[in-house]
């Protein structure tokens, strides 16, 4: 078994225009300052990286890199959701996707969709150059007003949708196992890829790819009422990334699952941060540990209330406490009869020849 690395953040939700978060140097700073050994850097946000420059040019990789780690910090891995988001838009989608990308393609729903692609193989190149072995995204989505099956679906919709989608995907997959390195989908509400089942359905459509894996997540099983934990027994393999965050769902008479069109605070599924909701982590570091997953701890901060830098630095102690520093030998070592061959073979009924 191996130790889970962490803590790690996530930056996306922590980037802004003001110090110390508009600075990869600043942001690193603070980020250790507060207890975190890694960070997630989000490949959108000009203010942390250039991306194609970090595809391109293995000396600015290089210089990146040192950046991060003069604070004491690694690079966990990349992000590219927003972008790939963008690589699979159904119409109904448009405007408010948009915004995910430059302002000279909006209402251009093809090029922008080339962009997306493009930019998933700068930061497939990227990662290679930084030595990660991980790139987190979205899938992106054709299906998802039709998640409800009312209006009945048309025969074969969804066979369709997900051939189309594999259809985008599967040449990017490809650039991942030229460059080793596993393309991680976020399963999530509003994306194709949204939970098991869809993801089992993903995975047939591109021949069971090796490069095609998850980030796991468990507030966005926890808002599906879905076993999170029985769900590492069953995809540990494919588990090759996990972000930490919280939520909680309390249905009432009045409201469920949907949500009733409510905003975050009056939702009865709702994100909290670490230790605020009702993820058991314990038996999630419990589980990961014990099938040895490689990987970093990476909170992902979204709270309906908390403020965001409370939640940063409560985040990095709570990781801190659920790792799992995992034992060099058994508990019950001190009783050990030691190796014996003849006592084995006697004790289950063989006699010496």
């Amino acid at each position: 078994m191996t130790t889970i690395k962490g803590p790690a953040i996530f930056l996306a939700q922590f980037a802004g225009d003001n110090a110390p978060f508009n600075t990869l140097e600043d942001i690193c700073e603070w980020a250790a300052s507060i207890g975190y050994k890694g960070i997630q850097i989000p490949t959108w946000d000009a203010r942390l990286i250039d991306l194609q420059r970090a595809a391109e040019d293995k000396d600015y990789a290089l210089q990146l890199k040192t950046t991060v780690q003069s604070y004491g910090l690694e690079i966990t891995e990349l992000s590219t959701h927003l972008q790939g988001q963008l690589i699979a838009v159904n119409p109904s989608f448009d405007p408010l996707f948009d915004s995910f990308a430059p302002p000279d393609l909006h209402n251009n729903p093809k090029e922008r969709q080339q962009w997306a692609v493009q930019q998933l193989h700068y930061a497939i190149k990227a990662s290679h150059n930084f030595g990660l072995k991980a790139l987190a995204t979205f899938s992106g989505a054709f299906l998802w007003p039709y998640v409800y099956p009312w209006p009945q679906r048309p025969e074969n919709l969804v066979e369709t949708g997900f051939t189309a989608l594999a259809k985008m995907w599967l040449p990017i997959l490809d650039a991942c196992e030229q460059y080793d390195v596993d393309l991680c989908y976020e399963l999530h509400p509003g994306e194709d890829l949204h939970d098991g089942v869809t993801f089992d359905m993903f995975l047939a459509k591109v021949n069971y790819h090796k490069r095609a894996n998850i980030l796991y997540d468990p507030s966005h099983f926890v808002l599906q009422c879905l076993d999170y934990l029985q769900f590492i027994d069953i995809y540990h393999e494919r588990i090759k990334m996990f972000h930490v965050k919280d939520a909680e769902f309390n249905p009432s008479g009045r409201q469920g699952v949907y949500g009733g069109y409510q905003n975050w605070q009056a939702r009865a599924g709702r994100f909290r941060s670490i230790g605020d909701g009702q993820v058991d982590f314990k038996a999630i570091f419990t589980k990961l540990t014990q099938y040895d997953f490689q990987g970093w701890a990476v909170l992902e901060w979204e709270c309906a209330f908390k403020n965001s830098e409370d939640g940063a630095r409560e985040g990095a102690q709570h990781i801190k406490d659920y790792i799992i520093r995992v034992s060099d030998h058994a508990f019950d070592d001190f009783a050990s009869a030691g190796p014996d061959d003849n006592l084995n073979r006697k004790l289950i009924g063989l006699s010496d020849e």
